[in-house]
């Protein structure tokens, strides 16, 4: 049993100073006021948040180009990381699908998610981890990798992306142009043929992807969740395939649209802590401040979904608890995972004990515990 007094309680719907106790992998209890146990010093309580996209996995695994580091020791680095992080529950998202900056193909992403059910298995991981496939729909061999994973039970959620030029997440070509020059170093002459080359294999492929990927993750229970909708024509293909989680929309039209369909609506902790959009789109403070903001993820920098969420909380219309579960129990709610997410008597033991001087100060996560065991 572990008793924390003392301590800043981000409950559901209001904070309060008290205690909380872990017994048997779940919260035995919460109180208000002290009780015998360790003093955590008025230090911040809040659940294990809840990441549902992390593309961070790679950086480990592929940390320059041509290189490949062991998978095994990719996985524990990401991992501790994670944790680090506050986050207790991960959809690792693996790619289906070759995007154009990618040389990771499916086999490769397969690869991964057997390493990390052996690392779990082998109690190598702190957090619990869960998986993400990002379908990349213009790709010809989409669905033959979506395939490979018809036997990894830990598949969670999809995502249908089209990172086509043009169009979602880089309507102007121009800042296509920009962003992906510079990251590749084609010249111009190279560049236009490349993204001409993509846009036709867009016309194939992306929509009958997108049908064949919806059928079989709704066939298998699996979350679909869009990507980068621009227009109220990609929320209306969302709505069809069977969309229940908007991820990232570039626009205020398709996050207005999500909301009307009932989706909810996640963006990037990037995006909010760094106060726009790397790409140009909307930005999640805009969404935030027109209450069309469900879930923060962490995306690429993994701290950042907890900062966001201390962002948010100072934000005006933004209470801390209101802010707390974007990263927590709305994520939960989103995975139909009822056990966790909440500060509530009898839910999973998954704390996270943060420290935070004032508003616009950097938390600092001090402690972790996963299922009632500490695990930092």
């Amino acid at each position: 049993m572990t008793t924390l007094t003392n301590a800043t309680l981000v409950l559901p719907d209001e904070v309060i100073r008290g205690h909380i106790v872990l017994e048997d992998g779940r919260i035995a209890a919460i109180g208000e006021g002290d009780a015998r146990g360790e003093d955590i010093e008025g230090d911040i309580i809040v659940p294990g948040l809840i990441e549902l996209h992390t593309d961070h996995l790679e950086t480990h695994v592929a940390p320059r180009p041509k290189v490949r580091w062991n998978v095994t020791a990719a996985i524990q680095a990401h991992d501790a990381q994670i944790a680090a992080s506050g986050i207790t529950t991960v959809l690792d998202a693996l790619r289906v699908g070759l995007d154009a900056d990618a040389d990771i193909s499916s086999q490769d992403s397969r690869n991964f998610a057997d390493a990390i059910t052996s690392a779990q298995n082998e109690g190598r991981l702190r957090a619990e981890h869960h998986f993400h496939l990002r379908c990349e729909v213009s790709d010809e061999m989409a669905v033959s990798g979506f395939e490979l994973f018809d036997d990894v039970p830990e598949v969670r959620l999809i995502s249908l992306m089209d990172h086509t030029p043009g169009q979602r997440q880089f309507r102007s070509l121009e800042a296509y142009r920009i962003y992906f020059q510079g990251k590749s170093g084609m010249s111009d002459p190279e560049f236009e043929l490349f993204q001409a080359e993509r846009r036709a294999r867009a016309a194939i492929w992306s929509d009958k992807n997108r049908k064949a990927l919806a059928e079989r993750a709704r066939g298998r229970g699996v979350i679909i969740a869009s990507h980068d909708d621009a227009t109220t024509e990609h929320v209306d293909e969302a709505i069809r395939d069977g969309v229940t989680l908007a991820e990232f929309p570039t626009t205020v039209e398709a996050a207005a649209a999500s909301r009307e369909a009932g989706m909810q609506i996640l963006m990037g902790g990037p995006n909010l802590v760094r106060g726009g959009s790397h790409s140009g789109n909307v930005s999640a403070g805009e969404l935030a401040d027109k209450g069309m903001l469900d879930i923060l993820s962490s995306d690429y920098v993994p701290f950042s979904m907890l900062q966001s969420a201390f962002v948010l909380s100072d934000r005006e219309g933004w209470s801390l608890p209101a802010a707390v579960a974007t990263v927590t129990a709305n994520p939960a709610r989103a995975l139909d995972m009822p056990d966790r997410g909440t500060l509530v008597e009898g839910l999973r033991g998954d704390i996270v004990r943060v420290r935070r001087t004032g508003a616009g100060e950097i938390p600092v996560v001090r402690s972790v515990w996963r299922a009632g065991d500490r695990v930092l």
